[in-house]
């Protein structure tokens, strides 16, 4: 399978993100992509769906296995192979934009050129809308080409993480795939121990790698979610007294409830309400 879509060059002035080309490589086990130094003038992601292949960094080939990606900035040299045993299924997405470079630089993506994916589906699933937009309207729709352009960009933001050994990914998978029943469970008591527990692993080790997997600490993750539970409260059901709500949402001293509440919002959940009227 070779899925290749091309666009024309537009403005790189008009969009913060445009893609030049974008598609998908599978079962191509002679796919291998050598650029020298200069050749390239746009930013180039893969993401490793399945199988496996190699990209050559610092004179080395690294194996990259499913839930792995690479970027490459402009003009940077490339050289990447599929491997003939388990060829690989890759996404890309070949892309540009105004002061994007500064950018992403700002956003620590130099640091290296390969990665590790928290959650691989939501990034695929970007690349596959991205897809089916060109398919389906060709370039008539140059706006909305560019927004889910920068929704897969901005997707690789939020899930991209240095590369990882396979078994950290493993221990990160587990941690993924205890967010929702964790979101399920937010305004219960939270004890560490357990969640640590849950997952095979030391406590130390649970936050170390939550924080990869979520740019956050177990308990600002709970806490996000019983502020996002607390303010779907206080509009759904606008005569319940604060203290019974804050109790409702895992917090029995309702001045924590009170004090976190604006931390994070920036008004008291009664003033939040009367915003809301």
């Amino acid at each position: 399978m070779k899925l290749h879509l091309s666009l024309p060059m537009m403005d790189s002035k008009q969009f913060l993100c445009f893609p030049e080309s974008v598609g998908r490589y599978k079962e191509m086990p002679d796919h291998d992509t050598e650029r020298l130094s200069g050749s390239f003038p746009f930013f180039n992601l893969h993401l490793v769906a399945d199988g496996e292949g190699y990209v050559e960094e610092n004179g080395k080939w690294r194996l990259l296995q499913q839930g792995d990606a690479f970027l490459f900035f402009p003009m940077q040299p490339q050289k990447y192979r599929s491997s003939t045993e388990k060829p690989w299924d890759v996404y890309w997405m070949h892309f540009y934009g105004h002061r994007l470079d500064e950018f992403m630089s700002e956003k620590g993506l130099r640091q290296t050129q390969l990665w590790s994916i928290g959650q691989k589906i939501l990034l695929e699933d970007s690349i596959e809308r991205l897809i089916r937009e060109i398919e389906n309207h060709k370039l008539l729709r140059p706006s909305v080409i560019s927004t889910l352009a920068y929704g897969v960009l901005s997707e690789f933001l939020a899930q991209a993480i240095p590369h990882l050994s396979r078994s950290s990914q493993d221990t990160l998978q587990i941690i993924i795939d205890l967010l929702p029943e964790m979101q399920h469970k937010a305004c219960e008591p939270f004890l560490l121990e357990s969640w640590a527990e849950m997952a095979g692993i030391s406590s130390y080790y649970f936050c170390k790698m939550f924080r990869k997997a979520t740019q956050l600490s177990p308990m600002d993750f709970v806490t996000l979610c019983r502020i996002h539970h607390a303010k779907q409260l206080l509009l759904d059901d606008r005569d319940k007294p604060i203290h019974q709500l804050a109790a409702a949402c895992g917090y029995p001293s309702v001045s924590y409830f009170i004090k976190r509440f604006k931390l994070q919002e920036g008004v008291t959940p009664s003033e939040y309400r009367k915003l809301h009227l």
